[in-house]
């Protein structure tokens, strides 16, 4: 998928894909894609957010897809909706490079001990 991660606000991370090598037959960004990297982020956010011992574990996901993009670099960038103790909610939105959204996903994740090795 070629994702690459930012964690420098661990709360809020974002990341980035490329368009090339993640299309539909037609040339365009596969919507399977940008849902991939909406739950990477929504995921790899909660994860950070649960703490020590803790995994998150999704358990819902949407998205709406706005437009289509043929090139370039997608960005995807997290919100936090909700940070209970058993669940997480994010909102996350792809632009593309005109900083125009591209996708907005919402993936909620299961907060839970992490199960012993």
């Amino acid at each position: 998928m070629g994702i690459r991660l930012d964690l420098s606000d661990p709360s809020r991370p974002t990341g980035t894909m490329p368009v090339e090598g993640n299309t539909q037959p037609y040339g365009l960004l596969h919507g399977g894609a940008s849902v991939v990297l909406a739950e990477t982020l929504g995921s790899v956010a909660a994860a950070l957010g649960a703490g020590p011992g803790r995994v998150a574990v999704g358990v819902d996901i949407n998205a709406t897809h706005h437009r289509a993009v043929r090139s370039g670099v997608v960005t995807g960038r997290t919100e936090p909706l909700h940070q209970g103790r058993t669940t997480a909610t994010y909102e996350v939105v792809v632009t593309d490079e005109q900083g125009r959204r591209v996708c907005t996903s919402r993936i909620t994740c299961q907060l839970r001990d992490a199960p012993p090795r």
